[in-house]
């Protein structure tokens, strides 16, 4: 049940001045998930629910900026996804392309395409390739924008990579083999050389990851919300925030 607004917005502000600065995580994951369940429920059209969850990524990175989130990765399409019938998908593809252009244009997050870019269409991956160049010097929140991504198929092109890299370097499969350990997925994965995620929401209710950061979020914390995403309001993020703060992490210890 929402709060009067007067009183929503007093509970905000003071759920925000109770977050403990020193553990607020650094990086946090997000499955935008409702979309269609939201616009059903409404009696709208699926492209308006994919819309008004478009439109809710600028308030969820400005929240994020608000108390120092330094990275960000939203999913926003599967590879599962892809499958889709064409009536449904090529909507959503354009309204992706349209969002990672409205972020890139502000000059205020520097956006990073994660996934399997060659599975998009050639214009939508030239959307994101375009908007990760133009905010390449952005000091900003890094936001990790997760379109054609799977977490299978991400373990899948680290191993290709090390391999190839391996072979252009000259070494031999036994080699290869031989040297394989964990850190070699790592290096090799579309999010190398940034923190793993601290904490991974996803909204609408459903309790799984799905395949989103499945190496990454070995030791990561999990926030499941019932808010379909374009209901997804700041006093939900706080909240999250909240609950990772009151956590004992263990980080598999």
């Amino acid at each position: 049940m929402r709060l009067p607004h007067p009183l929503y917005r007093l509970y905000e502000r003071r759920l925000a001045a109770s977050l403990p600065a020193d553990r607020l995580p650094r990086h946090i994951g997000v499955i935008v998930d409702g979309n269609r369940r939201w616009a059903r429920s409404l009696g709208e059209s699926t492209a308006h629910g994919h819309r008004a969850g478009a439109d809710k990524i600028g308030d969820l990175l400005e929240w994020s900026e608000d108390i120092g989130v330094e990275v960000v990765t939203l999913w926003m399409l599967s590879t599962d996804n892809l499958e889709r019938a064409s009536d449904e998908l090529e909507p959503l593809l354009a309204i992706i392309e349209d969002v990672v252009g409205e972020l890139a244009s502000t000059g205020r997050w520097r956006l990073q395409a994660v996934g399997a870019l060659d599975m998009l269409p050639e214009h939508t991956a030239k959307a994101l390739r375009t908007a990760q160049d133009a905010t390449a010097g952005v000091r900003g929140v890094h936001v990790n924008v997760a379109v054609g991504y799977g977490g299978r198929r991400e373990i899948a092109d680290a191993v290709r990579a090390y391999l190839r890299a391996g072979a252009a370097a000259g070494e031999s499969l036994d080699e290869l083999a031989e040297a394989f350990d964990v850190e070699h997925i790592a290096e090799h994965l579309y999010t190398k050389g940034q923190p793993d995620p601290d904490l991974v929401i996803r909204t609408s209710g459903e309790q799984r990851l799905g395949g989103f950061l499945l190496w990454q979020s070995a030791h990561s914390e999990f926030y499941f919300c019932e808010a379909y995403w374009p209901d997804f309001r700041r006093v939900d993020f706080l909240r999250a925030m909240r609950a990772y703060a009151a956590r004992e992490r263990r980080l598999g210890r």
